[in-house]
C-alpha cells in the first residue's frame, strides 16, 4: 500500500488519499482530547498547588529500595499488605513535602541556585583532601539515584524545611508554677480510709424458673453471627515462578468449572486440589487453618450467603472460598442457656447484698464519722491501695465519702487528707522535660492539622488505582 503511494503519490486520487488518512489520525487525537476534557491529568497527587507525578513516586520508591537490604527488599514484596504500606509511606512523606513547599512558597522563602551550588560544593560526602571533588558526586549521586537536578531539589527542600519547621524544635519554656503544680500533683499523697465489703462473703440461694426469667429479660444474651465455608485450594510454592504459573493455569481451570456450576469439592478432585469445608465460626474465632488468617475471616464476612470469591492469591497457593451458610446474630432461647443463668443470678444477688451493706456503712459513716472495720493508709496515685480507691481517693476533693464500685467488692471510702511531697530536684528536672517535649509535641500536632487544612491532598484516584490499588 505505501509503495503504490509512492509510485502514483503525484495523482490527484493518491493525494486526496494521504490527506483523507492524515485528517483520520488527527481527528483522532482531537476527539480523545475533546472526550477526556483536555489535557489529561496524570498527577497521582495534588497538594494544595503542587502536584506529586507517577514520575516522582516511582524515583522516590526506587531511591528507598535500593537503601534497603535484599530481605528488607524481600519483606516488602513477599506480602500484599506490606507492599501497600511501603508504598503509601512513601506517599506520605511526599505528601509532608510538598505541603511544606506550599507553606515556604507562600512564606516567601527563597532558596537560590547560587546557596545550592555552595551546599553542594560544601557536602561532606563530596569532599576529599578538604576540597569538593565532581568525581566523589558523580559517584555518589549515581548510587543513590539521583540526578543532579534531582539533588539538587533534595537540597532545596531540605533548606525550605528548616526555614518552615525549624521554629518547631525550639524547646518551649515551662514556667515554674506549671512544673510545681504537676510535681505536686504527681507526687502527693493523700490520707484515707477505706472498709472493704466483698461479695463473696454473702450467700444466694437458688433460683426459681421465673426469677431466672425475669433476669434474663434484664440481661439477655447474643449468639453472635456465625458462617460456615468451604474452599478449592490450589497448592504452590509461590517463591517459584514455574510453579506459580503451573498453579495459576491450574486455579483458571477450577475457577472456569466453579462459575460454569460445578461443585466445588467434585471441582477440587477433578484438578488434584485440596477441598477444605469449615464448620459454623464467628468472626472472632481462630481457626486451625492457614488459609482462614484475620484478612481471609474478614473478607469472608463481607460475603453473602451462597457467593463464591473471586480466585486469590496466598502465601500456600490459590483460593476460592464459598459460603455455605449464614446465621445472623440473634438473642438466645431462655432454655439453651438457663443453667448457664444460675451463676449469675447468683452472683447478681450478693452484688446486691454487698452493695446494701456498704451503703449502711456510708449511712453510718456520714452520720457520726466513724467507719467500721476500716483501713487507713497514706497513699499515693499509683500505691497503697487497690486501684479503683486510688482513683477516687485523688479525683474527689477532701472530707468526701463514697461508695466505691470493684470488680469483686465495695468499698466505702473516707478522703481525710492531703500531703504536700518535698521536692526532689532530679524528679523535677525530670519532670521539667517531660512537659517540654509534651508541649513541643502539642505545638508540632496544631501545625501538622494547619498545613493538612490549608494545603489538603487530593487523590487522583483514577491514577492511584492503576498503580497504586490492589
Amino acid at each position: 500500500m505505501l509503495e503504490y503511494l509512492r509510485n502514483v503519490s503525484e495523482k490527484p486520487f493518491a493525494k486526496f488519499l494521504i490527506a483523507l488518512l492524515a485528517f483520520s489520525f488527527i481527528g483522532w487525537g482531537v476527539a480523545e482530547w475533546v472526550l477526556s476534557g483536555g489535557a489529561r491529568d496524570n498527577s497521582l497527587v495534588r497538594v494544595g498547588k503542587a502536584k506529586i507525578s507517577v514520575q516522582q513516586f516511582s524515583n522516590e520508591k526506587s531511591r528507598e529500595l535500593a537503601s534497603m537490604s535484599r530481605d528488607e527488599q524481600r519483606a516488602v514484596y513477599a506480602d500484599e499488605n506490606a507492599t501497600m504500606a511501603f508504598s503509601n509511606k512513601i506517599l506520605s512523606n511526599l505528601i509532608t513535602q510538598a505541603m511544606v513547599r506550599n507553606r515556604a512558597h507562600d512564606l516567601g522563602f527563597v532558596v537560590s541556585d547560587h546557596r545550592i551550588a555552595r551546599e553542594i560544593r560544601e557536602y561532606p560526602d563530596f569532599q576529599q583532601d578538604g576540597q569538593f571533588s565532581t568525581i566523589l558526586f558523580d559517584y555518589v549521586l549515581s548510587q543513590s539515584g539521583y540526578s543532579e537536578a534531582d539533588f539538587a531539589n533534595f537540597l532545596r527542600d531540605q533548606i525550605t524545611r528548616g526555614m518552615t519547621l525549624g521554629a518547631l524544635g525550639a524547646p518551649l519554656p515551662v514556667p515554674q508554677f506549671v512544673v510545681d503544680a504537676s510535681y505536686n500533683a504527681r507526687y502527693a499523697t493523700r490520707d484515707i480510709e477505706y472498709a472493704t465489703v466483698r461479695m463473696s462473703d454473702f450467700k444466694a440461694t437458688t433460683p426459681s424458673d421465673d426469677q431466672l426469667r425475669e433476669f434474663y429479660v434484664q440481661n439477655p444474651q447474643t449468639v453472635p453471627e456465625t458462617r460456615s465455608v468451604s474452599y478449592v485450594l490450589v497448592p504452590a510454592d509461590m517463591t517459584k515462578p514455574d510453579a506459580y504459573d503451573a498453579a495459576y493455569a491450574t486455579a483458571l481451570k477450577v475457577e472456569d468449572d466453579i462459575i460454569a456450576g460445578e461443585a466445588f469439592d467434585s471441582t477440587a478432585t477433578k484438578h488434584n486440589a485440596k477441598y477444605v469445608a469449615i464448620k459454623p465460626f464467628t468472626r472472632m474465632s481462630e481457626l486451625n487453618d492457614k488459609i482462614m488468617d484475620d484478612t481471609m475471616i474478614t473478607k469472608v464476612f463481607s460475603m453473602e450467603e451462597g457467593a463464591d470469591s473471586e480466585l486469590m492469591e496466598t502465601k500456600d497457593g490459590f483460593v476460592i472460598v464459598h459460603i455455605d451458610k449464614v446465621v445472623p446474630a440473634h438473642t438466645a432461647e431462655f432454655d439453651s442457656v438457663k443453667n448457664g443463668l444460675i451463676a449469675a443470678w447468683q452472683n447478681d444477688a450478693r452484688t446486691k447484698q454487698a452493695y446494701v451493706r456498704a451503703n449502711e456503712i456510708l449511712v453510718d459513716l456520714n452520720k457520726d464519722g466513724n467507719l467500721a472495720n476500716k483501713t487507713a493508709k497514706s497513699v499515693s496515685r499509683t500505691s497503697g491501695a487497690p486501684a479503683s480507691v486510688l482513683a477516687a481517693a485523688f479525683n474527689n476533693p477532701i472530707s468526701t465519702n463514697i461508695i466505691v464500685p470493684d470488680q469483686d467488692a465495695f468499698y466505702v471510702l473516707s478522703v481525710k487528707g492531703e500531703k504536700t511531697p518535698n521536692v526532689d530536684a532530679t524528679k523535677s528536672q525530670e519532670l521539667r522535660k517531660e512537659l517540654t517535649n509534651a508541649a513541643s509535641r502539642q505545638i508540632q500536632d496544631d501545625y501538622n492539622a494547619f498545613l493538612m487544612r490549608t494545603y489538603p491532598a487530593k487523590i487522583n484516584q483514577k491514577t492511584y488505582d492503576r498503580f497504586l490499588a490492589k
